[in-house]
């Protein structure tokens, strides 16, 4: 832990110890730093969403100090663990009767939801190479004289694909036709073949759409 990020944690360290808002000048007296050091760090922590700015009661005349608490939630920066939970959902698919038509359809409905916000462009596949690379999926567009592939050069759930190949690239193979078929699209992923090279997959993309 750097230095800047040591002294932030203990201003928010002081505020949740305190039974009542402080102020710049309070916090900078109690950690013995310069006040404009202070305000350095908690503007940072209202920009984070971990604190937050109280009025501050009139008892005097003037400009009212400016008082700060933490925000009444979990710290929305605090240490995340998502993959635990990626190969908790994959475990819970895979145990279901068919469970990869079952994860192909589960993406498939991400790729609608994901595909209604992705920018307009009159070629659907490049559409669709856009939308993956914004996944993560470092994907590239290989032109064939009857079909189009589209290399994936990174999973962003490799980790749990090494153990779920079929729940997780069933989950990519119905995002990607989720998204072809929100756009109307009469291209159509045909096939995903994981780990063709060690490297890479490769998404077989032809049309008019599949039924």
């Amino acid at each position: 832990m750097n230095e800047r990020t040591r002294r932030r944690s203990q201003v928010l360290r002081l505020l949740k110890d305190a039974d009542e808002p402080l102020s710049v000048a309070m916090i900078a007296a109690q950690l013995g730093i310069h006040p404009n050091t202070a305000r350095f760090h908690l503007d940072a922590l209202e920009r984070l969403g971990q604190i937050e700015q109280v009025a501050s009661p009139r008892r005097t005349p003037g400009r009212p100090p400016q008082l700060f608490r933490p925000v009444p939630r979990m710290d929305p920066t605090g240490p995340r663990n998502y993959r635990a939970l990626a190969e908790v959902l994959a475990d819970a698919l895979s145990a279901e009767a068919d469970s990869t038509a079952r994860a192909i359809e589960t993406g498939r409905t991400w790729g609608h939801r994901a595909a209604a916000q992705q920018p307009g462009n009159p070629d659907d596949i490049d559409r669709l190479v856009g939308l993956l690379d914004e996944f993560g999926f470092e994907p590239e567009r290989i032109d064939g004289a009857a079909t189009t592939t589209i290399g994936l050069h990174n999973c962003p759930f490799l980790e749990v694909a090494e153990h779920r190949r079929d729940i997780v690239c069933g989950v990519h193979l119905g995002l990607m036709r989720g998204a072809l078929e929100q756009w109307g699209s009469q291209a159509d992923v045909r096939r995903l073949t994981p780990f063709a090279q060690p490297q890479l997959c490769v998404a077989e993309v032809a049309g008019p759409p599949a039924q």
